[in-house]
């Protein structure tokens, strides 16, 4: 009799809704508001299903007030759903199990799990207790996270006197020290610097490879998401709008290429602008933004027109493909 493999992460028709409390302005409407309540629904996840396999590390991304972070509330068993139904390594998140608690970590970027005036490692050891890890087990985890994020020298030094990208390394050794197999990572490089954030990518990306952990990612930074992940997950108002490879978002929802030139002999790039939107001049380079079925066209047309030395065809930036893709459905376009 064959079975069913389940996945590490899976979701079915989950939706969370809130009542909120419509307060309107004025004296008079403040006081009749103590007496009638106006109430309405927000929807923040609408009837979303995913699953995530063991060993994957997945982009979920959205415009603020997409769901994002709800969703992996919801998954981590912060808050519960409104309807539907999720698992996580076989647990119901919300049930909220002891066995389940300590086999997942969520960092949130914007959150701190560490006591301020003490130093990091002192809110480790406390970590220790509470997840009840062996003294072998913490000095080894605790020992390598250290030495892979270079803050051996941080350790007994209050966690207030961190820069910011210190404090979000400690984060992260506080979520990793006893070994979750699924970790939910909300903006963990918000704020941080462009050498900070390339330090945090860096080492998720070995502590990945090397521990096999599912990780399910929510970020506005293209850059980690392109450094790290394979698949993203894309939501906005509380659905999914595309689960699929990386590549296969730019495919789809691009329609523009980016023609870069590299002009020789006289290198005068007047009237090229007929060919394309004209994204960047620095001659002797000249970059166009032209329709990706046209490009065949327009570099016969150029290259008959203007010597030219070098030539670059490419997709737009990660970051304008997203973007339109949220537009897209703020719209309501198809």
């Amino acid at each position: 009799m064959s079975t069913i493999e389940m996945s590490t992460i899976e979701v079915h028709q989950l939706s969370k809704s809130y009542r909120v409390y419509q307060k309107k302005e004025g004296l008079r409407e403040a006081i009749r508001g103590l007496f009638h309540r106006e109430f309405r629904t927000v929807e923040a996840v609408r009837g979303i299903s995913l699953r995530v396999e063991a060993g994957e590390f997945v982009a979920f991304l959205g415009p603020n007030g997409a769901g994002k972070t709800t969703t992996l509330k919801l998954l981590s068993g912060v808050i519960s759903p409104t309807s539907g139904h999720a698992s996580v390594m076989g647990y119901i998140p919300w049930q909220r199990k002891l066995e389940y608690r300590r086999r997942f970590a969520l960092v949130m970027g914007q959150k701190n799990q560490l006591w301020w005036d003490l130093p990091a490692q002192e809110s480790f050891r406390l970590h220790q207790q509470i997840y009840a890890i062996r003294k072998e087990d913490f000095d080894r985890n605790l020992g390598e996270l250290t030495e892979m994020l270079e803050v051996c020298s941080l350790l007994g030094r209050p966690v207030r006197e961190l820069s910011l990208g210190e404090r979000m390394k400690m984060e992260l050794i506080a979520a990793l020290l006893h070994s979750p197999e699924v970790l939910f990572l909300d903006e963990p490089t918000i704020g941080l610097d462009v050498i900070a954030q390339r330090t945090i990518q860096q080492f998720l990306k070995r502590y990945q490879e090397e521990r096999n952990t599912t990780i399910l990612l929510t970020s506005h930074y293209m850059k980690d998401v392109a450094a790290l992940c394979r698949r993203v997950v894309v939501i906005a108002k509380g659905t999914i709008q595309y689960d699929g490879s990386l590549t296969g978002i730019v495919d789809e929802f691009s329609s523009s290429k980016l023609i870069t030139l590299v002009l020789g002999e006289s290198r005068n790039a007047d009237g090229l602008e007929r060919f394309g939107e004209l994204v960047q001049v620095d001659l002797p380079r000249v970059t166009l933004k032209c329709g990706k079925q046209q490009v065949s066209q327009i570099l016969a047309a150029i290259l008959n027109q203007y010597p030219v030395e070098d030539i670059a065809v490419e997709d737009p930036p990660l970051e304008e493909v997203i973007a339109q893709l949220f537009h897209r459905v703020s719209a309501g376009e198809p």
